[in-house]
């Protein structure tokens, strides 16, 4: 196997062996190594289990013991000197850690850990250890980087896999798929995950980064889809409660989901199919379009908000962001905008005036209200619809509206 890097390979080599040797004499003398249950569900028959060592829990709880040792301090001075190890280190550690700390945890630790899961502990392997440090040195000496972020995502199914934008997808989850990094993973899904229909999904956030580029702010980008699908589905939907992130195939970190994203609405699950696809696709490319607008952003957060809330809460986020949404005179806009014919509008205009009056919501304005939030994020100029719709109001002209039947 070709080593593109002599000089540090018999360091590296020496750090993980002497790492091994330690780490086993522990073992030996009645230190226990801990162990997960790895459960892998089937959807027919019992589900199966697998014993998996947590080796990298028990590595990082001696992290101050091993980067004492002689080995380690050698092999970080010569990394020191190697400006790839540099900006590897800078990229998986992040800005705050120091360098000595950076080079330690991702290069030598990173190293020992990813051999010694390939050997099940610490039983010695030359194989596991160069497969090892061959995917080190890939990863070290790569012009470009491979994140990605993968969140449990519930209260949704689907036939098959979608990209929502890119590099955002929603897919079937894989058995085992988590369990490879972290063992532990179970612990951390959704009651249930992988058992249920609507159970049975991630969302998965991929980039390409520069050597030297930081990670996406995946907890924003997984939150943005979850009220893409939210808004075209009408269902409960929820990611998280974490997404487990890797970078070129190592783990990278776990992180919380943010919280709006990663609670559970009221309500019942939905399918996500080929009608909705489409729609989902285009308003989570327009959800950007918030960022300059605040009345639309406002808007966007009240009818969020109004998921979780029960009465009066409820109905008062809803007039609120419709009145953020489309004026003061929203019962008659959002009637011209949803309607399709007079007899539709003037039952839509009842329910509307209605919640405006004070009255509770009904399920009819509460779908109103987010097929209206749908229809003003797909005109993509809030303004200019506004303006249409007053139009037609005073009989000018007719609208041409998208198709908001979601």
């Amino acid at each position: 196997m070709a080593v593109r890097a002599p000089h540090l390979y018999p360091l590296l080599r020496g750090f993980v062996l002497g790492s091994f040797v330690v780490l086993g004499r522990e073992l030996e003398e009645g230190v226990e190594l801990p162990f997960a249950f790895e459960e892998h569900v089937e959807r027919r028959g019992p589900s199966l289990y697998e014993l998996r060592p947590l080796v990298r829990a028990f590595i990082e709880e001696r992290e101050p013991m091993l980067r004492a040792r002689d080995d380690a301090r050698l092999a970080v001075e010569e990394l020191r000197r190697e400006p790839a190890a540099a900006i590897f280190a800078q990229a998986h550690a992040g800005t705050r850690a120091s360098e000595d700390e950076a080079l330690f945890r991702t290069v030598l630790l990173g190293l020992l850990i990813s051999t010694a899961e390939a050997c099940g502990g610490f039983d010695w392997d030359d194989e596991a250890f160069d497969k090892a440090h061959a995917e080190l040195e890939a990863s070290l000496y790569g012009e470009r980087r491979k994140y990605v972020a993968v969140a449990p995502l519930i209260g949704l199914s689907l036939a098959k896999g979608v990209e929502l934008a890119q590099g955002v997808s929603i897919r079937l989850f894989v058995n085992g798929e988590l369990a490879t990094h972290w063992p532990e993973s179970r612990g951390l899904l959704p009651r249930d995950f992988g058992r249920e229909p609507d159970r049975t999904l991630v969302v998965e956030l991929r980039r390409e980064l520069d050597a030297g580029e930081s990670p996406p702010d995946a907890p924003a980008e997984i939150a943005d889809a979850v009220s893409a699908l939210r808004l075209t589905t009408a269902a409960a939907v929820a990611a998280g409660p974490v997404l487990f992130e890797t970078l070129d195939g190592r783990p990278f970190g776990i992180q919380p989901v943010l919280p709006i994203a990663a609670t559970q609405p009221p309500g019942e699950s939905s399918r996500l199919d080929a009608f909705r696809t489409p729609i989902a696709v285009h308003v989570l490319e327009t959800l950007a379009d918030a960022d300059g607008d605040p009345e639309l952003s406002d808007a966007l957060d009240r009818w969020e908000l109004s998921l979780f809330q029960g009465e009066p809460f409820r109905s008062e986020q809803l007039r609120a962001a419709l009145a953020s949404l489309l004026g003061d005179t929203w019962p008659m806009r959002c009637c011209v905008l949803l309607g399709e014919d007079g007899r539709a509008r003037e039952e839509l205009y009842g329910e509307l005036t209605a919640l405006a009056a004070g009255e509770a919501a009904t399920t009819t304005s509460v779908d109103m209200a987010r097929r209206a939030v749908v229809a003003v994020l797909r005109s993509r100029d809030r303004d200019r619809l506004v303006h249409d719709l007053d139009r037609e109001l005073l009989g000018l002209d007719r609208l041409t509206r998208q198709a908001v039947a979601v």
